[in-house]
């Protein structure tokens, strides 16, 4: 492990590396939970979904610890594949049914296209285009995305649109015409009241600095939950086996008939544009903490590596049956722990396979619990909102309408194409007038990106 690790050189020892990969482990394995708690609604066992978890983080962190020797981990990511389930469950409202077979065909595609991107440098190009504030956007406007999601399945926020006509006489009603749009759920409800114990004691357990805070709030509120009569352990156990039965695994099942039917282009341009930066930023980040970018050009080419193997792990995925594998930035727990080498990322990825045989344990996980992992993963990302600059209206607004329409539209996508056709034509107008004296910077892609999201919106019905 010394020579091939290069553990000496890097100023580290198998000890630090295995710790380094067990903390990386606890920090992210809420993963195991959450994933197919969002994705079994979509028609996804799941059995299937938590098996396809395990092995993708599994298989594809321990290639990314041997090929690149990167102390990076990699596993289906937050907010993908939350847009994955908004796919295949918004698809009826659009009158064209989206099964989750063509989702995962839409993720495989988008995974190819991600390998051919990063094998001829474009990635670099589209990273160069579009500018930082949008970026960031993206970043926090998912976060939003995901804790509407945790608040709205655990109870705490509910939705209700009802006309004017349909609310009783004498009725409270506000200015639109609703009786209440979004409103606190019910306090006195069992599930409300366990996500917000799990949310508080993930909160603690944050700010006291807790390695593995989001996975040790999962597993107490899940305590706490069977303590209080919601989760039948005889049951649970009694219908689950601790053998995996790999017969499970929706192992490419793929529709690319259906893909092409139904023309999921935007789709696909999603996934694939939201990881582009997602694994950039996080890649990139955790890099620079573990001092791989102290040699500039050698922390390129790692990091390069680094970008092939998420990329490959992308439509790996999806032959194993998850939504999009992507670098994580839990990573960076274990690289506090002195984590340097891939011998890291190998101690997290065996963690992963050896969790296949706990599946069991992990279906006594209430979802009040997953629900509170949702709400404090949102903060997460929301600490990206920082790097926007909203005193300057030529960054802020595309970026205001990137964040606000991802969780309020229910979609990823519209966030993301508001942003960049606002962004291009107040950039435009602004080097236009001569105040801001060519400040702002276009890329010829964003012409191109602009143009090809208008012509979206109007040939698609405006949806």
């Amino acid at each position: 492990m010394e020579r091939f690790f290069r553990l000496k050189e890097n100023g580290t020892n198998v000890r630090t590396e295995i710790m380094a990969g067990l903390t990386t482990f606890m920090t992210m394995a809420y993963i195991l939970a959450v994933n197919p708690a969002i994705l079994s609604p979509t028609g996804l066992s799941w059995d299937s979904v938590f098996l396809a978890t395990a092995l993708a983080a599994g298989i594809f962190t321990i290639a990314m610890g041997l090929f690149v020797n990167f102390p990076v981990a990699v596993a289906p990511g937050m907010g993908l594949n939350a847009y994955f389930a908004a796919v295949v469950l918004g698809s009826g409202a659009t009158g064209t049914k989206i099964s989750p077979e063509m989702a995962l065909t839409a993720v495989f595609i988008s995974g190819i296209i991600f390998i051919i991107l990063t094998v001829t440098q474009i990635r670099q190009m589209l990273l160069v285009a579009v500018p930082d504030s949008i970026k960031h956007a993206i970043t926090v406007g998912i976060g939003l995305f995901i804790a509407i999601i945790g608040l709205k399945n655990s109870g705490i926020l509910s939705i209700a649109v009802e006309t004017m006509n349909d609310v009783p006489a004498g009725e409270f009603t506000n200015l639109l015409g609703f009786e209440s749009v979004i409103h606190l759920g019910n306090l006195h409800d069992t599930g409300v009241l366990l996500t917000i114990i799990g949310v508080l004691a993930i909160a603690i357990m944050m700010v006291l600095r807790v390695p593995g805070a989001i996975l040790f709030g999962i597993l107490l509120t899940t305590v706490i939950a069977f303590l209080m009569g919601e989760v039948n352990v005889g049951t649970t156990l009694g219908g689950s086996s601790w053998v995996p039965d790999f017969r499970e695994l929706n192992f490419w099942k793929f529709d690319f008939v259906g893909v092409i039917e139904v023309g999921l282009v935007t789709v696909i341009l999603t996934f694939t544009f939201v990881e582009l930066f997602d694994t950039f930023g996080t890649l990139v980040g955790t890099a620079t903490r573990a001092g791989v970018m102290k040699d500039k050009e050698k922390g390129r080419k790692k990091v390069g590596k680094a970008m092939f193997v998420d990329a490959v792990a992308v439509s790996g995925g999806a032959v194993l049956g998850t939504s999009t594998v992507t670098a994580f930035v839990e990573s960076s727990s274990g690289i506090a722990q002195g984590g340097r080498t891939g011998l890291t990322a190998v101690t997290t990825g065996v963690c992963f396979l050896l969790a296949i045989f706990l599946s069991p344990l992990v279906a006594l996980v209430p979802g009040s619990a997953t629900a509170a992992a949702l709400i404090i993963v949102g903060v997460l990302m929301m600490q990206s909102v920082k790097e926007i600059d909203f005193s300057d209206m030529v960054y802020a607004i595309p970026a205001f309408l990137t964040i606000a329409l991802m969780p309020f539209t229910y979609n990823i996508a519209n966030g993301i194409s508001f942003g960049i056709v606002f962004y291009v034509v107040l950039a435009a107008i602004a080097n236009v007038s001569g105040k801001a004296k060519e400040k702002y910077q276009i890329h010829w892609l964003m012409w191109i990106l602009a143009i090809l999201i208008i012509a979206r919106y109007i040939f698609m019905d405006g949806h």
